[in-house]
């Protein structure tokens, strides 16, 4: 236990306030839906579009501003939707294009945005595109829609270059001719099903320009691009040695601690040549102006994972996208050294354009954060976890996920939250192999994205939770994911459903999101400190509680905070707080005891 007060004081802002118009996305907390996995209408354990409309007043109530949905298109499901058949239509297990239409409908009326998922770095095997160009022969148009190559050796035997797939294995598949002979080989930097698009070719960019306002017609308000990073590869594919995945290798291990010296520009795991080209940059400039076309309150945000942060920083330049998914935030450990390197190189980065940083901790595609803080890694980038894998400590994890997310959402720009947050949800660690479903699974990729994709909990006595009216669930939900149900914390100020809400309220009525950040440096190594406005945040990232200096009437806590006899009040290890100043001085001279 601290007994004395910390000598805190304010430095020099990091940035200012964003002045001038606002567009919604400059702000906005947006709330990302998984469609499998979110409400289910028709029981056939499948969440569909039915169900979200049906549940959209929980987004209205949690208070976002926004929500973005993963895909929904017409599709094999190979990859659970992003392997796409029909870009202009939706898959009949999520319902129908009229479906679409009312949830746009009725979002509107929420006075929610609706941000849809669009995937043009490679389509499905099953698209009309690509079994043309199976059926056409070599350099035909049909062909040069698509990644398709000779391969090397006397007869064509090897593959085109040594690249391998993010899903593991080759990146390349050879094709079979009419006459039953081997023939060339097709890309596809993710799975076998999903052929990589040809961006060289002025048909593909003339088919997405018309995909984008097809969508944009219906009343959609912005796009999140897959693999944004990825469509454009190096002339003449050359080969490369290294490995690309989704989460690095250099972030999964499990570490005691990370220090403060720990590098703010994150390995995301994605160099080499298909990563990250110049070429992008002229696509979205190009989007750019379609957009353009509906206003200026169109958006497009980027899901990229390229490093470092200046490198992400050019995808949200005035001319290109409006957002881009801030990973190395996401892959920090819960260290206030750490933290406060990357969310300062984050702002100043993305000042120097003129965009706003825009914050994540959890998605469909990483562990739960409430289960990598509950690690003992204390956070980053790690691995799925499985059943015979050393299990989180649940407690610790939710406590240090609330304070990383109370601390996330006092930043300044936008924030992303990921279906289940609000709740607590932890990771499915426990998933028995057989039941896994993710593709990465059969070519290698070890335990598969499955366990933060678990259906969600919302009645605690209803069977599947009240995921469905027939209990049927794709992927089994644990026991314990009931006592998580939304309907078991409504109502309950200590849960943390409510602790969202009040937290997403006070992020609006404080306009945290139009704000500045200027460090409140703490004399002491564990606890991070900013201002924003007229709030004051400290991040308590060590386990010893510290007493709040005077000067702060404590406005939110991730945890309550334990107050003595004396009037002392103390801020518990692994918890954040929001206060407003009581004494003018406080936050911009030295205070409290030395």
């Amino acid at each position: 236990m601290s007994a004395t007060a910390p000598a805190i004081y304010t430095t020099q802002p990091v940035s200012v306030p964003r002045t001038g118009t606002l567009q919604w996305w400059h702000t906005a907390v947006i709330y990302q839906v998984y469609p499998r996995s979110f409400a289910d209408s028709n029981g056939d354990g499948l969440g569909d579009l039915p169900g979200i409309t049906a549940r959209l007043g929980h987004l209205s109530r949690l208070g976002v501003d926004a929500l973005w949905l993963s895909p929904f298109y017409t599709s094999p499901q190979a990859d659970h939707g992003y392997d796409v058949a029909d870009y202009r239509d939706v898959d009949p297990i999520f319902g129908t294009l009229a479906d679409a239409d009312a949830l746009l409908d009725r979002a509107h009326q929420l006075g929610l945005r609706v941000v849809v998922d669009l995937v043009p770095n490679h389509t499905s095997d099953a698209h009309v595109w690509f079994q043309q160009a199976l059926a056409a022969a070599p350099g035909s148009p049909e062909r040069e829609r698509y990644m398709f190559r000779d391969g090397r050796g006397e007869a064509g035997e090897l593959p085109p270059n040594n690249w391998e797939s993010v899903f593991g294995g080759p990146a390349w598949t050879r094709t079979t001719n009419a006459d039953g002979s081997p023939g060339q080989w097709y890309l596809h930097i993710f799975d076998v099903r999903q052929p990589d698009l040809n961006w060289a070719n002025e048909e593909i960019r003339q088919e997405f320009r018309d995909v984008l306002r097809f969508w944009l017609d219906r009343g959609v308000d912005g796009f999140r691009v897959d693999v944004a990073h990825g469509m454009v590869k190096e002339e003449g594919l050359p080969d490369w040695a290294g490995h690309s995945a989704m989460i690095s290798e250099a972030e999964s291990g499990e570490t005691e601690e990370s220090g403060p010296d720990a590098q703010d520009d994150v390995d995301l795991g994605n160099a080499g040549p298909m990563w990250n080209q110049p070429g992008v940059h002229e696509i979205y400039r190009d989007w750019h102006g379609v957009l353009a076309e509906y206003g200026a309150d169109k958006m497009l945000v980027a899901e990229a994972w390229v490093s470092p942060l200046p490198e992400l920083a050019k995808y949200v330049r005035p001319d290109e996208m409006q957002q881009a998914f801030n990973f190395a935030f996401l892959a920090s450990h819960w260290h206030a050294g750490e933290l406060r390197g990357v969310i300062e190189h984050s702002v100043q980065v993305n000042d120097t354009v003129g965009a706003p940083t825009t914050w994540v901790l959890s998605n469909h595609d990483v562990v739960r954060h409430a289960t990598r803080f509950g690690l003992p890694s204390a956070g980053g980038n790690v691995e799925p976890v499985g059943p015979d894998d050393r299990q989180p400590d649940a407690e610790l994890g939710l406590r240090r996920a609330r304070a990383a997310t109370l601390l996330m959402l006092a930043l300044p720009g936008s924030a992303y939250l990921y279906q289940g947050e609000e709740l607590g949800l932890p990771e499915a660690t426990r998933l028995p192999f057989d039941v896994r479903q993710d593709p990465t699974i059969a070519r290698g990729g070890g335990l598969g994205r499955d366990g933060c994709r678990v259906p969600i909990p919302w009645e605690a006595a209803a069977p599947s939770f009240g995921f469905s009216p027939t209990g049927e669930s794709w992927l089994p939900q644990p026991e314990e994911y009931g006592r998580y149900a939304l309907d078991a914390q409504k109502g309950d100020p200590a849960s943390t459903y409510e602790f969202y809400r009040r937290a997403l309220r006070m992020r609006r009525d404080y306009a945290l999101g139009s704000g500045g950040l200027a460090w409140i440096d703490v004399d002491h190594p564990d606890v991070l400190g900013l201002a924003n406005g007229e709030l004051v945040v400290l991040a308590n990232t060590g386990a010893e509680q510290i007493r709040l200096p005077e000067g702060l009437e404590p406005l939110l806590s991730s945890i309550e905070l334990d107050q003595h006899g004396d009037g002392a009040i103390f801020l518990p290890g692994d918890a954040t707080l929001w206060a407003l100043r009581t004494q003018s001085e406080v936050g911009r001279k030295p205070f409290g005891p030395d």
